[in-house]
């Protein structure tokens, strides 16, 4: 599954070295001969558990090949994954995220080696391998020189605690809609102005609790 990280910006940096990714398949580390991974939850209910004992078995392989590392699950009982939460993890050297299938991971295996748990949103996906991507995409931009232009990092949406403004290129006009002027008329003041304007209308109308969040932080301080 994690081939797609092989391309483009993600791809371009495990190729430069800048980071290294390393799966540990819990099959691997389970000691029943048949490999099974996962088993019926005790006190009844639907579907399958991940078992303990190969989990605990994998994270602790993965702990010995990457002197130690910070250990996350993927799990919907986790804060929600954010830009903020993205800045924070980018400074760790090692990272092991914990890929969740069927119901769920054996309850155990968190208390015993997980240090955190974090949440891709309130939805429900098959497994924590699709999360795990998402995040390894977000953390790894925010790696020193993996963006060509680390300047891109300034602009881009929640690294203001808002969404970044709308964005245009040629032609000037397209099915009747036009470029607004400003862009085009080389004002740079006068454009850096449209721009913080028009960032804080697109967060109010789409996106208003990331206003209230802000404010919220700010108070906090």
């Amino acid at each position: 599954m994690f081939t797609s990280l092989q391309y483009g910006i993600i791809g371009r940096a495990i190729d430069q070295g800048k980071i290294q990714l390393t799966y540990f398949n819990p099959r691997f580390y389970t000691h029943n001969k048949h490999g099974y991974v996962d088993d019926t939850p005790y006190g009844g209910g639907p579907g399958m558990i991940l078992k303990a004992e190969p989990m605990i078995n994998a994270i602790s392989a993965a702990k010995e090949q990457q002197t130690a590392g910070h250990v996350i699950a993927l799990s919907p009982c986790g804060q929600p994954f954010n830009q903020q939460l993205a800045n924070r993890l980018s400074k760790k050297k090692h990272l092991i995220l914990v890929c969740g299938r069927y119901e769920g991971i054996d309850q155990r295996a968190i208390d015993h080696s997980c240090d955190e748990l974090i949440s891709a949103g309130d939805y429900i996906v098959s497994g924590g391998e699709l999360p795990a991507m998402m995040m390894i995409d977000a953390i790894t931009r925010l790696i020193p020189n993996v963006l060509n232009n680390q300047n891109s990092l300034v602009d881009e949406s929640f690294n203001q605690s808002g969404l970044a403004y709308p964005q245009y290129t040629k032609p000037a006009q397209v099915a009747g809609l036009k470029v607004p002027s400003v862009l085009q008329n080389g004002n740079h003041q006068a454009i850096t102005q449209w721009r913080k304007k028009a960032s804080k209308q697109l967060t109010l109308d789409n996106r208003p609790d990331l206003i209230a969040s802000s404010k919220s932080s700010d108070a906090n301080e």
